[in-house]
């Protein structure tokens, strides 16, 4: 069932799924996935190669059914994408445009076939930051700038909702750093703005809220402080003497500390420096290393989405 709150006020959310499953033959690309985001900010959709990311996309645009399931988008049921249509903005995969034409004239001849004013053309390219340029042919675009000018051409219908596939992917450090300036403009706008990447660096720097999914799975719907606060604390320790380790290996076990298979790091809500320390001395061992450990979003991703290779030969993106 659509969560209850959504249903009371579908303004509360951007994109509501409720059980979505999507099937290509015997592969099952989505599994009855359920999330709800807010509306505003930028939302991270993060999963391994053949997740189910595209698909979900796909589905919430209204390009392909679900085979069973509901979702809405922006309040509307996807049974009727018609109702919604004018207020999202997308870009999926590599944008298109005629390299002879300049900048101005291909959005201008997009915005005549979409039945949108072409008033909007001035605004959309100075929102990506295409000023000035807009009168070059696109030919001699950067892949950067061909990037900026699809999503001027996604915010052609001023959208409420915008939604980017892979929109860093080949792009050098400075191009992905301008995307990632021009997402927290939109986003800052009041837009709602769901970027799908493998980028994680980036994700972590860009997003507020993050949707995560494994092989169609649903891992992790949630604000990015909840995903990073999930993993705990991590402590690096170190015996002073290494013959040692055997022994504090064992006093921590059995003080109810959990270690990592590898190594000497502590993990989890109780792993306490000080606490680790007193008993690492009242069993007479000195410790030469102590170090709390930060995980990245990418060591939580990484965590989240290891699964045995098989998995992959039964679900499809």
């Amino acid at each position: 069932m659509l969560t209850s709150v959504i249903e009371d006020d579908p303004a509360a959310a951007s994109i509501v799924t409720d059980g979505l499953l999507r099937r290509f033959g015997s592969l099952t690309a989505l599994d009855r996935v359920s999330f709800s985001i807010p509306r505003g900010g930028v939302i991270g959709l993060l999963g391994p190669n053949g997740s189910g990311k595209s698909t979900l996309i796909r589905i919430l645009l209204g390009l392909i059914p679900p085979t069973a399931g509901r979702a809405t988008v922006l309040g509307h049921s996807i049974e009727n994408p018609s109702r919604y249509a004018r207020e999202v903005g997308a870009l999926i995969e590599a944008p298109s445009f005629v390299p002879g034409l300049s900048a101005r004239k291909n959005l201008l001849s997009l915005a005549r076939l979409r039945g949108l004013p072409t008033s909007r053309v001035a605004e959309v390219i100075r929102i990506v930051g295409l000023d000035g340029r807009e009168n070059e042919s696109v030919r001699r675009f950067s892949l950067g700038m061909k990037q900026r000018l699809g999503i001027a051409a996604a915010l052609l219908p001023d959208p409420a909702l915008l939604i980017l596939d892979e929109p860093t992917n080949g792009l050098d450090p400075a191009g992905i750093v301008e995307i990632r300036q021009l997402l927290a403009t939109l986003a800052a706008q009041g837009r709602t703005v769901v970027v799908s990447s493998h980028l994680l660096a980036e994700i972590e720097a860009a997003c507020d809220y993050l949707v995560i999914i494994r092989y169609g799975e649903l891992i992790f719907s949630g604000p990015i402080g909840e995903l990073l606060d999930k993993a705990g604390a991590r402590i690096d320790i170190a015996p002073e003497h290494s013959e040692d380790a055997p022994r504090l290996r064992e006093v921590l076990a059995a003080g109810g500390w959990t270690l990592e298979d590898d190594a000497l790091v502590v993990r989890g809500a109780a792993a306490d420096s000080a606490a680790i320390n007193r008993a690492a001395g009242a069993a007479g061992i000195t410790l030469s290393r102590l170090t709390p450990l930060d995980e990245s979003l990418e060591d939580v991703f990484l965590e989240l989405t290891a699964a045995p290779a098989v998995a992959a030969t039964t679900k499809e993106s």
